[in-house]
């Protein structure tokens, strides 16, 4: 049985590492083909999602191609995966705590705006007006398949496959840090929100609850940048 538990981890592991850096290696690129002589590392990383269109395809096409194989993984080690997103008897429950951290996260997520201070004229001066098939792509692949994929991969898989192995915090702290470093450009903002999603998800038991919180931040910022633009 261990060293069921120790494949399990290790896939669970390598998955959400390739997921990681498929995604932070596209925003790395980016950023860097874009530099100029006097840009800081501020004006070098807001490069890392300029191109919105290609950010959002890659991201989609990153999760549901290893999605398959994540729940594959669920269904050999005998865990459903419908229990663990959620249970019926508590489902409206979770949704509210849900809905309550999407907007503590959302709120967290104005304090990274003193972070953009640090930046030169040098920086992305951000997205000209978006179009409606710019925001429907941003809403499908930051509201819905972040949202419930990224949750799969970096809270679930933490929780299920590498708690046993790792133990509770470590496991969680682990896949934490890869879920900052895959949106290392936004200066830790995804470390921090992620350890009030797994509080989220240690208290409810449910991926509905952190999967909620993170497409709900997500949509809120999308409204907010169409809102002040």
């Amino acid at each position: 049985m261990n060293n069921k538990n120790n494949e399990y981890a290790e896939k669970a592991l390598k998955l959400t590492t390739l997921l990681t850096l498929i995604v932070a290696g596209y925003e790395v690129a980016r950023s860097c083909s874009n530099y100029k002589t006097g840009m800081n590392f501020l004006d070098i990383a807001s490069y890392a999602t300029a191109d919105i269109n290609t950010y959002c395809i890659i991201l989609i096409l990153a999760n549901m191609i290893l999605l398959p194989n994540a729940i594959l993984l669920y269904r050999q080690s005998g865990i459903s995966l419908k229990n663990e997103i959620y249970d019926k008897e508590t489902l409206g429950k979770d949704i509210v705590l849900g809905l309550i951290l999407a907007a503590v996260s959302a709120i967290i997520s104005l304090l990274s705006l003193v972070v953009m201070k640090g930046r030169t004229d040098l920086a992305f001066a951000g997205w000209e007006k978006l179009s409606v098939s710019e925001i429907i792509l941003m809403v499908i692949s930051l509201g819905i398949v972040s949202g419930i994929c990224k949750e799969i991969f970096y809270r679930g898989f933490a929780k299920n496959f590498c708690e046993s192995i790792l133990g509770e915090t470590t496991a969680f702290l682990l896949f934490n840090v890869m879920f900052g470093m895959l949106d290392w450009h936004n200066m830790g903002h995804s470390f921090g929100v992620g350890l009030l999603w797994i509080w989220g998800y240690k208290k409810s038991r449910h991926m509905v609850v952190p999967m909620i919180a993170h497409g709900g931040m997500n949509l809120i910022s999308i409204v907010f940048y169409i809102v002040t633009a």
